[in-house]
């Protein structure tokens, strides 16, 4: 049940004042700060094994491929089965499994296989959480502030990107922790997050589950996205910019290294600074979640992205490499705080886990992507990757602004005409 609402629906951050909405942001900090330590940890550790860039797009294709295998499953399950369930099951497996890795890490018995194996079990439980996690968000606060409430629910995401790479380059650097207690933190903090889940209410399930397999759920929720024009294009639209500008991250160590001369675990520089601008952009959007202006702003956050990439490729010093990418993180924050939101909008809420899992089947994907970028970054070095990437995005995301326009033209005339 949709908990009683003030009457004040206006303001950046409104979706706050729903008690059950302010539990489920919380817990989703706690699990978002893992998620990106784990971005820089295993990283810097894959590329201390090595000292390649292909190796880490390895690790973090590894997550990808469990992302994009099993994430259309994991949204059928979240519109099947209680959603908090499946986030606390979930987030103890992925706990679980950081602990392990620790123990390899202290031991010396980390590889990179094992260091695969990890990330891959941790993104089986990702496909599962992540559309849960956002399904949550729509069963506990009014329609009105749907829009309000994914992109503020982002919001944690990005916050979490500022704090995330802090610490971990904190616990990386700190001779009594290192990788190995960066590890154990990134478990608690699972642990903490599965734990919040407990003050939230149970939700019922639909009442036509027991009579219809998952995969018949699956492909409800493939012909639903299909069946919308708009809802496909914003579908597409983000999963295109995802592949081609989110693996910049994989190439962050080797440019940080071969380029500009700097040791590896400095990355967490650049990986703060880019959460700093995504901080800042994506509190700005979520005034826009329920605005009819979300689109224009959602599509000038995609092209800054790009553009972002393409100064990050030019950039003379480590200072300009920064300079950068606070417009990365600004750009590449903000849209995707903006995509949850105008994607919720348009979903009806019986299909919303499984339209998610959709939209995170562009980080599956991502992850995917970051293994030929890495061997691309090896082969032509990290500047001309870079280079390829923001030109990749720019382009794609003008010629969806143009289809999506024409989309809302065709709408507007068969509204005028009825």
């Amino acid at each position: 049940m949709v908990p009683p609402m003030p009457d004040v629906t206006t303001g950046s951050l409104v979706a706050l004042r729903v008690r059950e909405f302010r539990i489920l942001w919380f817990g989703t900090i706690f699990s978002f700060m893992a998620f990106f330590m784990a971005m820089i940890v295993q990283s810097v550790v894959a590329f201390e094994i090595s000292g390649n860039n292909s190796s880490v797009g390895w690790i973090v294709a590894a997550q990808g491929v469990a992302m994009i295998l099993l994430g259309p499953i994991g949204g059928a399950f979240a519109d099947r089965w209680p959603k908090r369930s499946v986030v606390i099951i979930g987030q103890i497996l992925a706990a679980c499994v950081l602990f392990w890795t620790a123990a390899m890490i202290m031991t010396e018995a980390i590889s990179i296989p094992w260091l695969a194996v990890s990330a891959l079990l941790v993104g089986v439980a990702v496909a599962f959480v992540g559309p849960s996690r956002q399904g949550m968000v729509v069963e506990v606060v009014p329609p009105a502030i749907r829009g309000n409430a994914m992109a503020v629910n982002n919001l944690a995401n990005t916050f979490s990107r500022v704090l995330g790479p802090v610490l971990a380059g904190g616990l990386l650097g700190w001779e009594y922790a290192g990788s190995v207690g960066a590890y154990v933190v990134m478990m608690l903090f699972y642990v903490v997050s599965a734990g919040s889940m407990v003050l939230l209410p149970r939700v019922k399930v639909r009442s036509d589950v027991q009579s219809r397999s998952v995969l018949a759920d699956v492909g409800d929720g493939l012909g639903y996205v299909y069946g919308q024009k708009r809802l496909r294009l914003l579908v597409i639209l983000f999963t295109i910019v995802i592949f081609l500008g989110f693996p910049h991250i994989t190439v962050l160590p080797g440019l940080t290294e071969n380029v500009f001369e700097r040791t590896a675990t400095d990355v967490s520089e650049l990986f703060v600074v880019s959460a700093l601008g995504a901080l800042v952009a994506s509190f700005w959007v979520t005034r826009f979640g329920d605005s009819p202006k979300a689109d224009t702003v959602y599509l000038g956050m995609a092209l800054l992205f790009g553009v972002s990439l393409v100064g990050l490729a030019w950039a003379p010093t480590f200072l300009w490499a920064e300079v950068a990418l606070f417009g990365v993180g600004a750009g590449s924050g903000a849209f995707q705080s903006l995509n949850a939101a105008v994607i919720a909008r348009d979903t009806e809420p019986i299909f919303i886990g499984r339209v998610m899992s959709l939209v995170m089947l562009a980080f599956g994907g991502f992850g995917l992507m970051a293994l030929p970028y890495g061997f691309l970054a090896d082969a032509i070095g990290e500047r001309v990757t870079l280079l390829i990437m923001g030109v990749g995005v720019l382009a794609v995301t003008l010629i969806f602004g143009v289809l999506l326009r024409n989309e809302r033209s065709s709408r507007e005339a068969l509204n005028q005409q009825s």
